[in-house]
């Protein structure tokens, strides 16, 4: 069968070399394929692995033969669903390897900046010594307010870290959960979004991205926040309004942030939205990679490649996601109990 993988930056060498050694036809393609030229390769493709790559209706449409996408991350934004299900294709994801692991990311953002570590760190590169001046006073994380915006998974983790791990308060804003299921995964349930951000010395995102989430931290919420707070952002850059954060660190209505994710990636030292943020000792960028460890990276292999051998078998690929639509699929899938 003929596969294609696109996004060939990100190495998966595992699924290749077994998929290869079955010999398969696996075509490579590089992050940035354009829409043409990933329609022209999948023509005579049975499976379409994903990462980043849109995947859009004319791309679909251009593939008869395509049994299934395997998107070997978690978000599903990139790809026409809808398209997929009109034309008999299945969509599966990979939504459990790494919600520990990125929560770990998140929390290594969040004590870097309570202990102001970039700012140290560049003090010792340029200065070789800092003094205990106000200028590098951190705090610490016991006692602190730390607010999460959705309590799935990867929330969760982060609750449990800040919570039980450092004995900081923890508070949650959800809308699917009741104050009892926030109980038993160590928040306090914020009834709305405003409340949270008001008593929060950091704030975690960690809600999907969907039309109620875009831009869901904008300019008036980031006013709402303590001057000395911090965001962190490990879920998916356009939940927060990039341009209303430069101007909120600009402007000092928030201390500082830790992002990982990004509305447009990759970024750039210039000619970017996002190059403003370069530079800063009270931001952290780190390339979308919070997800990306040795244990981590090993579980989306083996279920990447479980998830590609069920479409090359003619089964039914197994939907493990929570995602609605995902779960709306009725040909091809199998969903996890």
């Amino acid at each position: 069968m003929k596969i294609v993988r696109t996004d060939m930056e990100l190495q998966v060498p595992v699924v290749d070399a077994t998929l290869k050694k079955m010999g398969h036809d696996l075509v490579l393609l590089p992050d940035g394929v354009s829409e043409e030229d990933l329609a022209r390769e999948i023509a005579d493709a049975d499976v379409l692995m994903m990462c980043y790559a849109p995947i859009t209706r004319k791309i679909i449409e251009a593939a008869p033969k395509l049994r299934g996408i395997v998107k070997y991350g978690v978000g599903i934004d990139a790809i026409d669903i809808p398209a997929a299900m009109e034309h008999g294709v299945a969509v599966v994801n990979i939504p459990e390897y790494a919600e520990e692991t990125v929560a770990e990311g998140a929390f290594a953002l969040m004590i870097s900046l309570a202990r102001r570590l970039p700012a140290l760190g560049h003090q010792m590169q340029t200065r070789g010594w800092a003094w205990p001046e106000p200028t590098w006073l951190g705090r610490d994380i016991a006692d602190s307010t730390v607010g999460i915006i959705g309590l799935g998974k990867i929330g969760r983790s982060m609750a449990r870290m800040a919570g039980a791990g450092f004995r900081a308060r923890v508070l949650a804003y959800d809308p699917g959960l009741t104050a009892q299921q926030m109980s038993e995964y160590g928040a306090e349930k914020c009834e709305n979004l405003i409340d949270l951000l008001q008593q929060s010395d950091f704030v975690s995102v960690h809600t999907v991205l969907n039309d109620r989430t875009r831009h869901l931290v904008g300019e008036a919420e980031f006013k709402k926040m303590k001057s000395t707070a911090c965001l962190i952002n490990v879920s998916r850059g356009a939940i927060v309004d990039e341009m209303a954060l430069i101007k909120a660190l600009d402007e000092g209505w928030i201390a500082g942030a830790g992002l990982d994710v990004f509305s447009n990636e990759p970024l750039a030292l210039t000619d970017h939205p996002l190059s403003p943020l370069f530079g800063r000792d009270n931001v952290i960028l780190t390339p979308h990679l919070t997800f990306y460890t040795e244990q981590a990276m090993f579980r989306l292999e083996s279920e990447t490649l479980d998830r590609c051998l069920e479409l090359i078998n003619g089964r039914p690929v197994q939907i493990k996601s929570k995602d609605p639509r995902l779960l709306a699929q009725t040909a091809g899938v199998l969903f996890k109990d």
